[in-house]
């Protein structure tokens, strides 16, 4: 079988890299195409990944439209080429426009709700099937098809991913507490009118927690001078094994607060959108708390840190929480090997997913 997989963003590159390790080794095909973002390639690498690069889009909406289409052709053109039976993408619009200029299938995972009225235009439509959380809020009709357990399972699961000891590269001592803070750039589509921490408030967190912590940032773009001694200096494929050893994440990314809340790590989420499935779930586990802005943010975390025992407490949640997760990895490689039957499987019997735990 010969896959096509759409990258768009440094996330897709961890949820697809097990699955693609995997089919290669089942006999099966893999071609990559990704945008044209630093982070993305760097980790593409990392992973000794060929790919095709299909160029770095633009911030603005009207820019975004117009790179849709150069997109398209340039996809469109390695399709022609490669002759994918199949089509695997985080609901790109380009993998799945292609898919039905080609007449293949189009397997898209999602897990961010506030997304549907925009993919309901431009991927849904061409789309065969939609792969979400169990926790996902939104009905998506015949074409979706649930799972139990959330997107960064699919590199996170127990059997797939243990942390590494970091503290040499980080420059710490064996045990030292440390805390992640992460901004993000706010330039995507869906984070337009929205916003997390204010700057006030990062001073004030930054004055708490260097009391006790260690503190590193992470961030999408540049950071102020006042903030440059705490920037991070790891590569990116090591992120989640700091994550793992943290003793609290703040941030105002969805994803590394779910990841965290995998790792057994406490997480602060500052971030205007409307909750996702996956970390209200997360939430009522008692693994994120989540602020639509920085009010209450500051007295919250001094609460936090004061905690007896929170790291253990976290981890104790977390491993609560995953039980009964299967593990998506297996399950999306079965599902993609075994398409369309596996679709009809699923529809009929929903449990028949529990064969992947």
């Amino acid at each position: 079988m010969r896959i096509l997989i759409d990258i768009g963003h440094p996330g897709h590159v961890h949820y697809f890299k097990n699955a693609i390790h995997i089919l290669r080794e089942h006999g099966h095909e893999v071609k990559i195409t990704a945008r044209n973002k630093k982070v993305i390639l760097d980790l593409l690498k990392s992973f000794n990944f060929d790919f095709y690069n299909r160029g770095k889009g633009s911030d603005s909406l009207l820019g975004k439209l117009f790179y849709m289409i150069i997109a398209d052709f340039r996809l469109l053109k390695v399709a022609l080429k490669f002759k994918p039976d199949i089509f695997l993408s985080f609901s790109t619009a380009y993998a799945a426009q292609v898919s039905s200029i080609m007449r293949k299938p189009h397997i898209a995972l999602t897990d961010t709700e506030h997304e549907d009225k925009m993919l309901s235009v431009f991927t849904y439509p061409f789309t065969s099937a939609i792969i979400t959380p169990e926790s996902y809020l939104n009905d998506l009709g015949e074409k979706q098809i649930r799972f139990n357990n959330v997107i960064e399972g699919l590199y996170l699961h127990k059997d797939l991913f243990i942390p590494e000891s970091l503290e040499q590269e980080l420059g710490i001592q064996k045990d030292e507490k440390y805390v992640i803070i992460r901004f993000v750039s706010w330039n995507a589509h869906h984070d337009f009118g929205h916003s997390g921490l204010d700057l006030q408030t990062k001073r004030d967190l930054i004055e708490l927690l260097k009391k006790e912590y260690k503190i590193f940032i992470s961030s999408e773009s540049g950071l102020p001078e006042e903030f440059q001694e705490f920037k991070i200096n790891i590569a990116p494929e090591k992120m989640h094994s700091v994550l793992a050893h943290a003793h609290v994440f703040i941030g105002e990314s969805a994803t590394m607060s779910s990841e965290s809340a995998l790792l057994g790590t406490p997480a602060v989420y500052i971030n205007s959108l409307p909750l996702m499935g996956y970390l209200k779930f997360e939430q009522e586990q008692g693994l994120v708390k989540h602020f639509k802005s920085s009010e209450g943010v500051i007295a919250y975390v001094e609460n936090l840190i004061r905690e007896k025992n929170l790291k253990e407490n976290s981890q104790i949640r977390s491993e609560r929480m995953q039980k009964g997760f299967i593990n998506p990895t297996k399950f999306l490689v079965w599902f993609l090997e075994n398409y369309p039957l596996s679709f009809k499987e699923l529809k009929s019997d929903p449990n028949y997913q529990n064969n992947f735990a």
